[in-house]
């Protein structure tokens, strides 16, 4: 069985974001650890992500910044990307499309984060 754990680290990006016009630009830097006793390689991905209007957007495709990592048991894979919300407050949930060494797929689900300017929540 494949285990894979994901850490994810966020950060509001104030110098691109234009709070006037509604754009707020968020990185998020995520590691993909394989806890498993398998290599696994990542296929593709599908994100959920929402804004505090409760406007959803899904976006889904191959990779992860042009990449299909493949991760030996006990490494981790990580990289950068981002988002731009129209609210100062949001959330990103989704999951891993995965394929261990056998050829067997699975999810690897990757839990709702949040996504939000700093100092706006207290």
């Amino acid at each position: 069985m494949s285990t894979i754990a994901i850490d994810v680290k966020t950060h509001y990006l104030a110098a691109q974001s234009d709070p006037d016009k509604g754009q707020y630009v968020f990185a998020y830097t995520i590691t993909i650890t394989n806890q498993g006793e398998q290599s696994v390689q990542l296929l593709n991905r599908a994100w959920r992500i929402t804004d505090a209007d409760h406007k959803i957007t899904r976006v889904a495709g191959d990779g992860v910044v042009g990449e299909q990592p493949h991760i030996a048991p006990g490494e981790s894979f990580s990289y950068t990307s981002g988002t731009v919300l129209a609210t100062p407050i949001g959330t990103m949930e989704g999951h891993y499309g995965m394929v261990n060494a056998d050829g067997s797929k699975f999810e690897a689900k990757i839990p709702s984060f949040r996504l939000a300017v700093p100092n706006i929540l207290h």
